[in-house]
């Protein structure tokens, strides 16, 4: 199994600005679970806003394979979700492992 994990600090600075933020987000990437068969495990979450430093999303999914991980990251579903986030995001992080 590969685990991909990545995280957003938006461009919105006040919590009101990252609350619309993560909502967008939510609507973009929220859908996706559905449509792109090569997810076998999602989550999504903002950050409690209480330790300083913090990044303000997180994303976490689950494939079967680096070829599913692959296959997630081409559809064309997440291709549209992605560029959403992109317009919200000022800097990304990722990891990919396998467990």
């Amino acid at each position: 199994m590969i685990k991909h994990i990545v995280t957003w600090k938006l461009k919105a600075e006040d919590a009101a600005g990252k609350a619309e933020s993560f909502a967008a987000i939510v609507g973009a990437l929220g859908a996706l679970p559905p449509l792109v068969p090569a997810i076998h495990s999602f989550q999504l979450g903002a950050d409690l806003a209480e330790t300083a430093g913090n990044w303000d999303v997180v994303m976490i999914t689950e494939h079967e394979s680096k070829a599913e991980l692959a296959a997630y990251q081409a559809h064309p579903e997440h291709v549209k979700a992605s560029a959403v986030v992109r317009e919200l995001a000022a800097n990304r992080t990722s990891v990919d492992f396998e467990f």
